[in-house]
């Protein structure tokens, strides 16, 4: 266990957990008092852990958060396939069976592609999860068949672009970041963290670590598999889904809107919506437009009353 300071004012533990392949790099936000709820924070498709930091600021140790960074991202890159939602809700029973143990079930809370990876964990795994909170994702829909890598990297733009980029230095990977229309909504010190995590290499040959291989396999899985976009519907436990009010380059469209969620007919008492106004896809979780609401959803669903 190692503590981890960079470019952030708050102590974060790192630590090891055993799945098959090798070991998943987890960061770990420690509750203050010894028995705080437990709650796991899942990332988006090319993100890592250190997109939890502001929520994890705004938790203010009321919890102890676990945010790993998923098979092929970051320092968990070195964790080869298969990958996929259900490889991935795997290795996040992993995290928890050795990580919270004795804590029972937790609540557990995914961004974007993280949110996939919630349903399918609560679905494959039920004894372990309480309660889900679900930003800016989990809810799917059908696109045509043939659909593939090449629609995930119009969707995403430069979060994929830069995987088969290099860097001279830090501050030419910044400089790439802050052309993304999304950068300005984002925490500073938070993005620098989450950037500095996500390099890896060294200059001037700097490169993003996470595996080409396994945004691809995870992505397409994410536009074409029915039980991806079916898991939101099975799930067996209560969820909330926060989402965002503008799309992934901050423009009006965003991933959810009213009639597009209405016709993914997510009904039942077990499924609140609701939308997060001045937010996108980043902001919402990295950014002061929706960081403290999802720390405010996130103790409501760990401390229910």
């Amino acid at each position: 266990m190692r503590s981890d300071r960079s470019a952030c004012p708050s102590v974060v533990e790192e630590v090891a957990v055993a799945v098959p392949g090798g070991e998943l790099a987890v960061l770990r936000w420690p509750g203050a008092e010894p028995g705080a709820p437990v709650v796991l924070a899942l990332h988006g498709i090319t993100a890592n852990g250190r997109a939890w930091e502001l929520v994890a600021r705004e938790l203010a140790g009321r919890v102890t958060l676990l945010a790993p960074d998923l098979r092929g991202r970051a320092r968990s890159a070195g964790l080869g396939g298969p990958y996929g939602m259900a490889r991935h809700a795997d290795d996040m029973a992993s995290v928890l069976r050795q990580l919270a143990g004795g804590a029972g079930p937790v609540v557990v809370a995914g961004h974007s592609m993280g949110a996939f990876v919630t349903t399918r964990l609560a679905v494959r795994h039920p004894e372990l999860v309480r309660r889900v909170v679900l930003v800016d994702g989990g809810v799917g829909f059908p696109l045509p068949t043939g659909t593939g890598p090449e629609a995930l990297a119009a969707m995403l733009g430069p979060a994929v672009a830069r995987l088969s980029m290099t860097f001279a230095d830090v501050a030419a990977y910044r400089a790439f970041w802050q052309a993304h229309p999304a950068w300005p909504s984002l925490d500073e010190t938070v993005a620098q963290a989450y950037l500095l995590r996500d390099l890896t290499g060294s200059e001037p040959l700097l490169r993003s670590g996470c595996e080409r291989e396994a945004v691809e396999a995870d992505g397409t899985q994410l536009l074409l598999d029915p039980q991806a976009a079916a898991a939101v519907r099975q799930l067996p436990c209560p969820a909330e889904l926060l989402w965002a009010e503008r799309g992934l380059f901050d423009e009006p469209e965003a991933v959810y809107d009213e009639k597009r969620l209405a016709r993914a007919e997510l009904t039942g008492p077990d499924l609140a919506l609701r939308q997060v106004r001045g937010s996108n896809h980043y902001s919402i979780l990295m950014g002061r437009a929706g960081a403290p609401l999802v720390a405010e959803r996130i103790l409501a669903a760990a401390n229910p009353a």
